[in-house]
C-alpha cells in the first residue's frame, strides 16, 4: 500500500458514507411493518388498520392550527419540589431528565393560534414528559389559558393525553382539578366555547376534571379514556368488564362524549364547531 493509500485509509477520504437505514415501525394494532416516512405523511395513522399512534404536543399543534399562527405562552414555567419527594430517584432529578429529553419544560404546551379564521387558546399535553402527568404547572398553564380566552374573547381547546395527577406533587397536584374546573366557570359566564379533545390515554385526575367539562367533547378513534385502570376496576367490583370498555367508541355509545373524530378530519371539524358555537361563518381552512 502506497503512502497515499495509507493516508486515505486513516483519514477516511474516499470511503463511501453509509446511507441511513430506513426506519420501520410496527403497528401496535395490526402488527404490520410501516415505513416511518409514510406513517408521518399519513398523520401517524396506520394506513392498514387506521390505528392512531400517539403524537407529541408539537405535532398536535402543527396539525391543527394555521401555519405560523401559534404563539406559545408561559413556556418557562417549571414545577417546584414542595414535598422534597424521593422514590428510586429524587423528583428534581426526574424533572431534569424529562426537560432534557423534551422540548417543553413540563407536560403541557399552551398558546394562541388560529384555526381557519378563528383565534383560539390551545393547550396540548406532552405524554413523553412523565406520562403527561398533571402537576402545578399544568393547572397554572390551563388556568392562564382560560383567563386569556376570557380577556381576548377566544375559544379554548384542550388536547388531553395524560396518565393523571402527578404523585410527586401530592395534594398540590390534586388541587389543580378544582383550580381548573373553577376557572372554566369564567369561560361559561362569558359564553365562550370550550372544546375538549380526548386522545390516548386520557385518565386519572385529568379525566375527572377539565377533560370532561367541555361544551363539546371529541375523541380520537380507539383512545383509552377513563379514571382508574381496567384491572383495578375489575379487582374492586369482582366482575369482568364488557368488551371495549374505556374506549372512545364505548363512551360514545353510552352518551359520555359527543363525537369520535378521525385525525384527518379533526381540523375541519373544529373549524365547523367554532363557527357554530361562535355564530360565525364557516370559512374554508387555509392550508
Amino acid at each position: 500500500m502506497s503512502w497515499i493509500d495509507k493516508f486515505k485509509s486513516k483519514s477516511g477520504i474516499g470511503k463511501k458514507i453509509p446511507k441511513p437505514t430506513p426506519s420501520w415501525i410496527e403497528c401496535k394494532s395490526c402488527k404490520v411493518q410501516l415505513y416511518e416516512i409514510d406513517l408521518e405523511e399519513n398523520a401517524n395513522v396506520c394506513p392498514k388498520c387506521d390505528y392512531h399512534f400517539r403524537l407529541s404536543a408539537e405535532e398536535r399543534i402543527t396539525q391543527l392550527v394555521n401555519p405560523g399562527s401559534f404563539i406559545e405562552h408561559d413556556a418557562n414555567l417549571t414545577s417546584g419540589d414542595p414535598l422534597k419527594f424521593k422514590d428510586l430517584k429524587r423528583y428534581k432529578e426526574r424533572l431534569k431528565t424529562a426537560q432534557r429529553d423534551n422540548p417543553s419544560k413540563d407536560s403541557i404546551i399552551s398558546g394562541t393560534g388560529m384555526i381557519g379564521d378563528h383565534h383560539v387558546e390551545l393547550c396540548a399535553f406532552q405524554f413523553k414528559f412523565m406520562g403527561g402527568s398533571m402537576g402545578s404547572v399544568v393547572g397554572e398553564k390551563i388556568t392562564r389559558a382560560i383567563e386569556r380566552a376570557v380577556r381576548e374573547l377566544n375559544a379554548l381547546i384542550i388536547i388531553n393525553c395524560s396518565g393523571g395527577a402527578r404523585m410527586q406533587e401530592g395534594i398540590f397536584s390534586l388541587m389543580q382539578m378544582a383550580k381548573t374546573s373553577a376557572a372554566l366557570n369564567l369561560l361559561a359566564e362569558k359564553k365562550l366555547p370550550y372544546i375538549s379533545i380526548l386522545t390516548d390515554p386520557t385518565t386519572g385526575g385529568v379525566s375527572a376534571s377539565f377533560a370532561f367539562l367541555g361544551d363539546i367533547i371529541l375523541a380520537e378513534p380507539g383512545a383509552t379514556v377513563g379514571f382508574a385502570g381496567k384491572r383495578v376496576i375489575e379487582q374492586t367490583i369482582k366482575q369482568k368488564l364488557p368488551e371495549g370498555f374505556q374506549t372512545a367508541e364505548f363512551l360514545l355509545e353510552h352518551g359520555l362524549i359527543d363525537q369520535v373524530v378521525h385525525r384527518h378530519d379533526l381540523r375541519a371539524t373544529l373549524n365547523r364547531l367554532l363557527s357554530l358555537l361562535k355564530n360565525a361563518p364557516c370559512t374554508p381552512l387555509r392550508s
